[in-house]
């Protein structure tokens, strides 16, 4: 079973996922949790550390839930689709509210002298996973493609939380891919 830090953590990305940035406190977390009031402030003494806690929680579980160990990409193989679609249907189905939630942080917190860069930081580490897969696909110019299928991707994922939840990915980013590399 989780700790109390765990379980606050969850639901701090429950409430931040569900119902935004604004709706987020202590107390709603405690109750979201089931836990005791007080239990979160015992972690995180104030909204900002929370925030803080939630930016780290969600880049911890996306990098435990995505590691590149789960999307192998062979050169001339069309397994760098295959994985992209993967994370778009995880991370708009299973992980949808994390990822709402992510986005939601994103949003307020872009502009923050202090977290803002941690945010930031952490999508470039995932921009680096990505782009070992670009390159492992053989695609040619691996930062600047990792760069279009990172901005392909976010568009599909935020429609599909958004507007349309049962958008076909595939024939997107296959024709990205082909583009990318005419040889697929």
């Amino acid at each position: 079973m989780a700790g109390t830090r765990e379980r606050a953590l969850d639901a701090a990305v429950d409430v931040l996922g569900t119902d935004g940035v604004r709706a987020l406190s202590h107390a709603r977390v405690d109750t979201a949790a089931g836990l005791p009031a007080g239990s979160t402030s015992n972690w995180f003494r104030t909204r900002r550390a929370l925030l803080a806690g939630v930016v780290d929680w969600i880049a911890e579980g996306e990098r435990a839930d995505f590691g590149a160990s789960d999307f192998p990409v062979a050169p001339g193989d069309t397994g760098l689709v295959d994985g992209l679609c993967t994370l778009i249907e995880l991370l708009t189905g299973r992980y949808a509210v994390r990822t709402r939630a992510r986005y939601a942080l994103f949003l307020e917190l872009s502009s923050d002298a202090e977290l803002g860069p941690v945010l930031r930081g952490q999508r470039r580490e995932f921009e680096r996973w990505t782009e070992q897969l670009v390159s492992a696909a053989g695609i040619p110019d691996a930062p600047s493609a990792t760069r279009a299928l990172m901005a392909l991707c976010d568009g599909l994922i935020l429609h599909r939380i958004t507007v349309d939840p049962e958008l076909a990915v595939r024939p997107l980013i296959e024709r990205t891919v082909r583009a990318l590399k005419p040889q697929l």
